[in-house]
Formats: C-alpha cells, sequence, structure tokens
C-alpha cells in the first residue's frame, strides 16, 4: 500500500504529458489543401478556368517601356535609368516611367501619354500608334514593373515579393513564401486588395476546391495576403518546452521511486 500515492502521481504525471502532446497535434484536415466534401471517389476533377481580371494602371504605377526598332540603329527612346540592372528592385525603378498624379507617362520625343485607368495592352497599342509617327518597323514593348505583393502572417517566408509574370494565382504565391506553418489557418486567409476606390477585403478559404474557379484566385498587383494562426499555437508541440517538462518529470518519478523504497 505504502506505494499507492507513488502509483497516483506518475499516471498523473503521464496524463498530463499526454494531455500536451495530443493538444499540440494540429489534425491533417486544417493542413491540406484543395478538399472536397464528398467522398474521393465522387470528387471533382474538372474546374472551369476562372479569368484574371485586368489590371488598371493609376499614378504611382512604374512602367518598363521599351522600343525596338528592326532597321534603324539610333535609339531615339533611351530607357531612362540607362544601363543599369533590370533584375533589381532598384533597377527596375530606374528604368520604368513612374505614372504622375494627373495620370500621364513622359515619354522620349512623344511627350505626355494618358494612361491612367488604361490596361497594359490598351497602353502598349497606344504608344505603338504614337511610335509609329517617328520611327517605322518598330515594336513597343510594355511591362508593369511594380508587381508586388506581400505575403504576412504564417509563412515560412514571410515578406513582400515582386512578380515577374503577368499574372500570379494564390497557390504560386504561398509558394513563394515558402509555403504555410503548420499552425496557419488555411480557411480563412484574409485578402487585402488596394484600387483608386480604396481598399476590400475578401476572405478565402485555401481547402476549399471552389476556390479553383474563384474571381480571387489570380493576385492582382500590390495585394496583401495574411494568415492567421491557430488559436492553439501558443500550446503548439514544436514551440513547448517539452524537453524541460520531460526532464522534470523524469527527475520527479525518480524522487519518489526513492522516497518509496
Amino acid at each position: 500500500m505504502k506505494n499507492i500515492p507513488g502509483v497516483f502521481m506518475k499516471t498523473g504525471f503521464i496524463l498530463f504529458l499526454a494531455a500536451v502532446l495530443l493538444s499540440s497535434c494540429v489534425p491533417m484536415k486544417r493542413i491540406r489543401y484543395l478538399q472536397d466534401p464528398k467522398k474521393e471517389k465522387e470528387a471533382r476533377s474538372d474546374f472551369k478556368k476562372p479569368e484574371a481580371a485586368e489590371y488598371l494602371v493609376h499614378k504611382g504605377d512604374n512602367l518598363f517601356i521599351q522600343v525596338n526598332a528592326l532597321e534603324d540603329k539610333n535609339n531615339y527612346f533611351d530607357e531612362p535609368g540607362g544601363a543599369t540592372n533590370y533584375y533589381t528592385e532598384q533597377g527596375i525603378y530606374l528604368n520604368s516611367y513612374t505614372v504622375n498624379d494627373s495620370g500621364y507617362v513622359e515619354f522620349p520625343l512623344i511627350g505626355k501619354v494618358m494612361v491612367n485607368n488604361l490596361t497594359i495592352e490598351q497602353i502598349q497599342k497606344e504608344l505603338q500608334i504614337r511610335v509609329n509617327d517617328y520611327v517605322k518597323n518598330t515594336i513597343v514593348m510594355v511591362k508593369l514593373a511594380n508587381f508586388r505583393i506581400s505575403m504576412l502572417g504564417e509563412f515560412n517566408k514571410p515578406g513582400k515579393y515582386l512578380v515577374y509574370q503577368d499574372k500570379i494565382n494564390i497557390y504560386e504565391a504561398i509558394a513563394m513564401a515558402g509555403d504555410m506553418t503548420d499552425f496557419a489557418r488555411r480557411n480563412k486567409l484574409l485578402l487585402v486588395r488596394q484600387s483608386e476606390k480604396g481598399v476590400k477585403t475578401h476572405r478565402l478559404n485555401l481547402n476549399d476546391y471552389s476556390l479553383l474557379e474563384s474571381e480571387y484566385y489570380y493576385l492582382m498587383p500590390n495585394d496583401l495576403v495574411y494568415v492567421e494562426p491557430l488559436k492553439g499555437k501558443q500550446f503548439a508541440f514544436s514551440e513547448f518546452p517539452y524537453l524541460l517538462i520531460l526532464t522534470t518529470i523524469t527527475t520527479t518519478l525518480l524522487i519518489i521511486d526513492y522516497m518509496n523504497q
């Protein structure tokens, strides 16, 4: 009967440790992307391709504009930054044209060109017409130089990212940020989208297949993506001082055994 208190105490410590471990585990259902509520055999496999919204250029944007002449070797349309490296954020900025507060860009020889609330394709066509008045057989290229997205919260590599392509979907953006941590709240991602009229927020469920057909599947320039942590993150196994707990339990059990001898 002398060892009964010790047995109860050991059992209590073991139950406590088990509770800590169980509370720290994140269910696989919370981690998986693109889940279908139906059985796997009945799950959909074909989805309608969502249309990426056309981005309308507005004041403060930076446009990379390049004119390539097929015959005339004289470059009448030098880039503003000269030979600065295009592949750095500074180089992109220095080699681009800023849309002023009135919605215009200043282009060599041509002068002011209204670009506010136009798509990149519309701006390219307008510049091509203007350039053809000065030099024949040219090709005008226009790119948005400030396509940036911000990834904040439960990402392995949160931060601001430059996008070197015309469009990017939400899952590609997550991959750029090193995927989400196990403690990310994937079913209520917050998308903050800016426009000239103000800021709008949208909630996205990354676990839901229907997102593949959503109008928010593709991100827009200057979008901010924020992922909240799960409520129990502070008790998570990966951050819980389990080594200290286990050491304390072991020491305590040894003391109890010694006293019961």
